[in-house]
């Protein structure tokens, strides 16, 4: 069986329901599994410490569970067209990984969750896959012949899958936001038993 890390962070919830969709995707294709991680706030103060154990949602990631997937899919809510601090953090901490050429070669794949249609999602995306490609990996987005990519009216582009959740967070996953969340964890799987071969 092979992992599927699908790594985000959510302050809301709706990265996190994007999340979910993504890992049925991963879990939809045999010999592999989705493993849903996530990232602790970040704290301006400096004593500030997070439960080793999150309250509710997916177990905090580890550098280990980056090294041993087979895959990475990566979600992040927009921050200013950015993805989110917290996440980045994370990133920040994997420079033993990169010496190591631990994730070159293994496909990668991006989701992003915003406020509106415009607010950013394809370049919080793109930010997402710059340290992906410093450590190596086979970027894959979404091809234009799903369906869904020509009609959603919410979120998903060619870079990853998306959701459009609305000021407040109050807009739920519509189904061509689903279908094309769940594409992108299926094709990231299938990618990685390619690659694996």
């Amino acid at each position: 069986m092979r992992d599927i890390l699908v790594l985000y962070y959510s302050a809301n919830g709706a990265t996190q329901a994007l999340a979910r969709l993504v890992a049925r995707g991963v879990d939809s294709v045999e010999g592999c599994a989705a493993r849903l991680r996530t990232v602790p706030r970040v704290s301006a103060v400096s004593e500030a410490v997070a439960p080793a154990i999150p309250d509710t949602g997916a177990p905090y990631v580890g550098l280990d569970d980056l090294r041993d997937c087979a895959g990475l899919i990566l979600g992040s809510p927009v921050r200013f067209g950015n993805m989110a601090a917290p996440l980045k953090y994370f990133l920040d901490q994997t420079a033993g990984l990169w010496m190591a050429g631990a994730l070159a070669g293994k496909p990668a794949g991006v989701f992003v969750s915003g406020g509106s249609q415009h607010g950013g999602q394809e370049t919080t995306a793109l930010s997402m896959m710059l340290p992906l490609f410093h450590h190596g990996m086979v970027l894959a987005g979404l091809p234009y012949t799903l369906a869904e990519l020509h009609q959603t009216q919410g979120g998903g582009s060619p870079y990853g899958a998306g959701h459009v959740a609305g000021d407040l967070g109050e807009r739920a996953v519509d189904g061509a936001e689903k279908a094309l969340a769940i594409a992108l964890g299926r094709r990231i799987a299938q990618l990685a038993l390619r690659l694996a071969d």
